[in-house]
């Protein structure tokens, strides 16, 4: 089951990113997971948080550029060779990996969450879980 990751456009130029994460905080949105990709003139922030909905609505209303896309999150043994065998199941369904970021769970319990974006959450998901690997729902990552 694919979960919902919001993507924000930003400018490029200080304070941007301070201001989206300060409107978050206060609307008490928590961020499980951020990653920032950048070009000369905007950057993308993508982030799990533990309210989707609110969220993007939260930054819509505050003039920010915001939309939901849906990812796989899974969760990877925090030892060599966890996120190779994962990237083996992708290798050997078939998978393209758009791209990928990882954070680690709160409760330190010995495996990181991996965040990735493909062509095809269904598809994707159900070769992987023939290989064996079962993608988080969106409870699941919203109380990591």
């Amino acid at each position: 089951m694919s979960i919902r990751q919001i993507s924000v456009f930003l400018e490029n130029r200080p304070g941007k990113l301070q201001e989206m994460c300060a409107l978050l905080a206060d609307r008490g949105i928590d961020l499980r997971a951020l990653s920032l990709a950048e070009t000369k003139d905007f950057g993308i922030a993508r982030m799990i948080v533990d309210d989707a909905f609110t969220t993007a609505n939260v930054l819509k209303e505050n003039d920010f550029i915001a939309r939901m896309t849906p990812v796989l999150a899974f969760a990877v043994p925090d030892e060599p060779g966890g996120l190779s065998r994962l990237l083996g199941a992708f290798t050997t369904a078939g998978v393209n990996i758009e791209y990928m970021y990882a954070f680690l769970g709160g409760s330190n319990d010995g495996r990181a969450y991996m965040i990735f974006r493909v062509a095809h959450t269904d598809q994707a998901e159900a070769a992987l879980a023939k290989a064996g690997f079962r993608a988080l729902n969106q409870d699941e990552i919203e109380t990591i």
